[in-house]
């Protein structure tokens, strides 16, 4: 008969503060979250943080510290039928409401929780891996704190094993020996439910009552079980990493090369999308200002139709990046202007570009002597806008490349040398 027995992950979960390993920060002596459960008064809250890091387990860990009713909602396969029947069910009795990866809700479905997490009806936890700023839409964020959850470290992977192999009955029936643990750790990526199954697979895969954990045997026997795309381990920062060197450096078909190695390993297709946008802009710029347009139009198609269909426009948007001319001069610019802007500190805007819509500062010399540019011929007065202590400073010097020599030849005429254009 099929023996069905929890993951070792989920049977030596944490139940309360005292056995969670990491973030400290938060549930420390000192932390926050350790104070508010102190209090008993827990507000709705987003958890945002990698995979495997505890989201699951402080909210669980919360409800047992607090003795309130629990119940768990996943966003992949819950809609706004399931959420009403549990803010139903909360008017009699109130609970709090996990919602495993809130950030893949719609606007209606998160639209759904809005009045009962404001009236109190619901106490809402929402777990995320993605920055809730773009993805937990403004009304239901202000209701809710935000908590940041950090990577778990080597020291933290560590006494998490040892603590599962010390706490776990089936593990504790049979000696198990750690002798290499530098191939669990890297193939768990620092995702501790991940780094727990990978230990479990090792150890159901050997027959014998004593086991002995190699890096050779974890390799060996996660091959076929470890994606070799992982998203939130190593493989995940080397590939997108590699994905945005390939369409910097013109190569298309590196490029989506890499964009297919995402996309198969269940890469999130916004998260994707929202790498093209910046890319458009810090990398092409003003050398192809269609770019930035056509990134966008990709981050708004691809948000509203999802895989499989998606994998279609991002490859045209991928392949158009990688093709097009490059420039970083825009980028360069800004990080320009914000190193002068820490150095200089708050200079004083020349009285000639501020408004004056009272009297007394029309008196004070408010708007005295600005140039209104359309009056001039081209449209350009040669007036000048920086604070005088950096007057004639350079910041955006344009690319090499036929759009941005265009713009070069246009300032120069303008500004003649007074920019060195």
């Amino acid at each position: 008969m099929f023996n069905q027995k929890a993951p070792l992950a989920e049977r030596v979960r944490p139940s309360s503060l005292e056995e969670l390993i990491g973030q400290e920060h938060l549930t420390g002596p000192e932390g926050i979250l350790r104070k508010t459960i102190n209090t008993g008064i827990i507000p709705s809250m987003i958890l945002w943080g990698p995979p495997g890091v505890g989201k699951t387990t402080i909210a669980n860990i919360i409800a047992n510290e607090v003795k309130a009713p629990f119940r768990t909602l996943s966003a992949v396969n819950s809609g706004v039928k399931e959420v009403r029947e549990v803010i139903s069910q909360a008017r009699t009795n109130k609970i709090i409401l996990f919602i495993d990866e809130i950030h893949r809700f719609n606007k209606s479905q998160q639209d759904a929780l809005l009045h009962a997490v404001e009236k109190g009806v619901i106490t809402l936890i929402g777990a995320t891996t993605e920055n809730p700023s773009f993805e937990v839409n403004s009304a239901l964020l202000s209701r809710c704190q935000v908590y940041t959850l950090k990577n778990l470290e080597k020291k933290d992977l560590i006494r998490l094993l040892n603590s599962a192999l010390a706490k776990d009955s089936e593990f504790k029936s049979r000696k198990i020996e750690l002798k290499e643990i530098e191939a669990l750790l890297r193939l768990s990526g620092g995702d501790a439910r991940r780094l727990l199954n990978l230990t479990e697979l090792v150890v159901d895969a050997t027959e014998s009552k004593k086991v002995v954990i190699t890096d050779a045997l974890v390799i060996k026997l996660a091959q076929q079980k470890v994606a070799l795309y992982d998203k939130s381990g190593e493989q995940h920062y080397d590939i997108i990493s590699a994905f945005i060197k390939s369409i910097r450096g013109s190569d298309p078909n590196a490029a989506v090369y890499y964009l297919s190695r995402m996309i198969q390993g269940g890469e999130d297709v916004k998260f994707i999308a929202r790498r093209l946008v910046i890319l458009a802009s810090e990398d092409i710029g003003n050398a192809n200002p269609t770019a930035l347009v056509l990134a966008t139009n990709c981050f708004q198609a691809v948000s509203m139709i999802g895989y499989p269909e998606a994998e279609i426009i991002l490859s045209q948007c991928v392949t158009y990046l990688a093709s097009s001319p490059k420039s970083n001069a825009s980028y360069i610019a800004i990080k320009k202007a914000n190193k002068l802007v820490h150095q200089t500190g708050d200079l004083n805007v020349p009285l000639s570009l501020r408004n004056a819509p009272t009297q007394l500062m029309k008196e004070q010399g408010y708007g005295k002597d600005y140039l209104y540019a359309h009056d001039y011929e081209q449209n350009f007065a040669g007036m000048e806008f920086m604070p005088v202590e950096i007057e004639n400073t350079l910041l955006y010097d344009p690319g090499n490349n036929t759009r941005e020599n265009e713009l070069r030849k246009r300032l120069k005429a303008f500004w003649k040398d007074k920019y060195g254009y």
